[in-house]
């Protein structure tokens, strides 16, 4: 019996789903970016993600043909303005494509452990590797330009050492000293203080440029959320006398020509909130200190709240596409 003649599964599905969804995005910022980006290095590495992106939505297309599954509907050419004036500086275009790499790591991951037909695995560990390579590309450009964000230093170890006390999980109690963080929790507040300065930059964009006024204000109030989490976690470091090192200059232009669709931006902040939430997931489960665990959780419900309010924004404007899903039998049963 031949892949082809193997069901997809409801994983598979919904990875071709999800992957089609983000990927026709992606296309369409890429395609934006590449029509003002000056630097030829930084260009090379834009140009390499657009050929990428272009490249796994015929991939999936052919997927979706051969198994009579209906190609969602996306985003197109339709959904941006090639004649909008530059909106994103070259730096922020570099880090953005590093960040999105990450997310493509994460995610991509996720979705070859939920696949079982081996052209689908095959797929997956593709795009996976893809991810892998974009996010080395940009990583040495930025390096070879001095742009790069690196995380805070810190003395190596010179010994082993081992937890001796339950005090080392503690943190919630004002009236006791709390301890130094470790490394572990030191890089997952700097990550995430870099995630929210893109996202910063991206809401700042998306609401200058939208002419819908409640896009703009969801806009802003994302930009204010992120601004928030931001200053906790340097504040978090700087407590230790831990400085969160310089971010690199990740500016937008002050156009306010809508440059892309409200339906790509919104769906855009879907993307990114959600790849935030599990970022502090993440975060929570690795850290060993209480007060850290309680604000991740914290942090998470805000930016929940916040995405639940982006949906019904998208669902009233019949911009939200349904994920594929099982009939409701019983309206099955009473329609007959």
């Amino acid at each position: 019996m031949t892949d082809r003649k193997i069901y997809l599964t409801s994983g598979e599905i919904a990875s071709l789903w999800t992957a089609y969804m983000n990927e026709s995005m992606l296309k369409c910022v890429l395609r934006v970016m590449l029509q003002h980006i000056k630097d030829s290095e930084i260009n090379e590495v834009i140009q390499s993600a657009y050929d990428v992106s272009s490249n796994n939505l015929e991939q999936l297309q052919t997927i979706f043909e051969q198994d009579d599954y209906a190609i969602p509907s996306g985003f197109n050419e339709s959904d941006i303005n090639l004649d909008a004036p530059w909106l994103y500086t070259d730096t922020f275009c570099l880090n953005y494509i590093a960040h999105l790499s990450r997310v493509g790591m994460l995610g991509y991951s996720g979705s070859l452990s939920l696949t079982t037909r081996s052209d689908i695995r095959d797929y997956f560990t593709q795009v996976l590797n893809q991810s892998v390579s974009l996010f080395n590309h940009s990583s040495e450009v930025s390096l070879s330009k001095g742009i790069t964000a690196r995380h805070p230093y810190m003395e190596v170890p010179k010994e082993q050492d081992f937890v001796e006390s339950k005090k080392y999980m503690s943190g919630l109690n004002p009236f006791n000293e709390t301890r130094p963080l470790n490394a572990v929790e030191i890089s997952h507040l700097y990550l995430n203080i870099m995630t929210n300065s893109i996202g910063v930059k991206l809401c700042l964009s998306f609401a200058q440029t939208s002419p819908t006024k409640e896009v703009q204000e969801f806009m802003l109030r994302g930009k204010e959320v992120s601004k928030k989490h931001i200053k906790i976690f340097a504040d978090t470091l700087f407590d230790d006398e831990i400085e969160a090192t310089r971010l690199p200059d990740l500016s937008v232009s002050d156009s306010t020509t809508q440059t892309f669709s409200d339906k790509l931006m919104m769906f855009h902040m879907s993307l990114m909130m959600t790849a935030g939430i599990g970022n502090y997931a993440t975060a929570a489960a690795t850290s060993q200190r209480n007060d850290l665990v309680l604000s991740y959780e914290r942090l998470s419900l805000e930016v929940a709240k916040l995405a639940k309010s982006g949906a019904e924004i998208m669902i009233k404007n019949h911009w939200l596409e349904q994920p594929p899903g099982i009939k409701d039998k019983e309206k099955l049963a009473r329609k007959k």
